[in-house]
């Protein structure tokens, strides 16, 4: 497979010939309810013979709905958990090749957007952090409110949650969770963290979700007390912030003319490094010196500059909506730009090397 990055994880492609004589079930999907649906439907704008990448396909809902928005549409989906490319099996085959499957990080899209042919798609969706089917799996390591093993790797591979919390210094815990979760106990948190694990190592949720509560002051009307430690956690063992930051501007290399680039964010530093981007790619650069000036032109434009949030009635449907916001914009026909992500802002939390910074 051409295109991709020396190192890189070869993404495993899902075509009918290699589909198993039976499937699994599809009972995830049905579970798994997409954000802001309608909305995504209206930004992407979905027309007759277009191509489509779905970065995070999760359950598979965005997919489904832009594949049966227009006729012949065809969609590249991308996701980095196994458990969603194997409970994907049955769509694209009822998809008769119109949906081919990837696993790999979404930060690689532009990377595998020739596998639709042509010479750039049509629109990118993005739905940003962990899905209810994740959530529901115990195992996993996502979720406080069940009991599993601290692991919560998207894609099953790499440090887990548990191996931080056993090797981080107590600095580097508390940055987590202060500047990833926005934990205002968060040294309180590290401390008791650093000064548990020399009698007990913390190996499950449950163990972690009780420390929480107890050095984490909460009302019963506030959120869990355990949300914003699990929250930055998650993010941090899945460097998810860094994977955004790259996968907005291998979108922008990935898009053609016109094509629609659609987020989905679910807390503050995900929308506010989407916003972010949007801000910098939809106005004028200037470079070079004032004898040789260089002006690198807008690659995208905005009709709507605000965040667009879920209805009242789907936020009381669907919880997970609660906190979405949308952005999306349109791209030029201006170069993509080169450069790297330092103006997006992100944090550099050092969590492979043991210390934050």
């Amino acid at each position: 497979m051409s295109g991709l990055r020396a190192g890189s994880t070869l993404p495993i492609r899902l075509s009918e010939s290699l589909m198993p004589v039976n499937p699994p079930p599809s009972s995830d999907a049905a579970r798994h309810v997409p954000v802001m649906l309608s909305e995504v439907l209206a930004a992407l704008a979905p027309e007759a013979g277009e191509a489509f990448i779905d970065g995070t396909f999760g359950a598979g809902g965005y997919t489904r709905a832009i594949l049966d928005s227009a006729p012949d549409i065809r969609v590249l989906a991308i996701d980095r958990d196994q458990t969603a490319i194997a409970a994907g099996i049955a769509l694209v085959s009822a998809m008769k090749g119109r949906l081919t499957l990837v696993e790999d990080r979404f930060s690689n899209l532009d990377k595998l957007a020739p596998m639709l042919g042509g010479d750039g798609v049509d629109g990118v969706v993005l739905d940003i952090g962990v899905s209810s089917m994740q959530l529901d799996e115990a195992e996993r390591g996502f979720s406080f409110r069940r009991d599993g093993p601290l692991d919560m790797r998207m894609s099953g591979r790499g440090t887990s949650a548990a191996d931080l919390l056993a090797t981080l210094p107590e600095e580097a815990l508390s940055r987590i969770f202060y500047v990833l979760g926005e934990e205002r106990r968060a040294n309180a948190l590290a401390r008791a963290i650093v000064t548990d694990r020399v009698k007990q190592p913390f190996l499950r949720t449950m163990q972690l979700a009780d420390l929480c509560g107890r050095v984490i002051r909460s009302k019963p009307s506030d959120i869990h007390p355990a949300t914003r430690a699990f929250q930055a956690l998650r993010i941090a063992v899945n460097g998810e912030l860094n994977e955004l930051g790259l996968a907005l501007l291998a979108g922008e290399r990935a898009l053609r003319p016109g094509g629609r680039l659609v987020v989905v964010t679910f807390h503050s530093l995900e929308d506010r490094i989407v916003k972010t981007f949007f801000a910098d790619r939809t106005r004028s650069q200037a470079g070079g010196s004032r004898h040789a000036p260089v002006v690198a032109l807008p690659t995208f434009t905005q009709s709507r500059r605000a965040a667009v949030a879920a209805t009242p009635r789907e936020a009381d449907v669907n919880p997970r909506a609660r906190s979405a916001k949308l952005r999306f914009a349109v791209r030029s026909d201006a170069p993509a730009r080169d450069t790297g992500t330092s103006f997006l802002g992100l944090p550099d939390m050092n969590i492979q090397s043991g210390r934050g910074r």
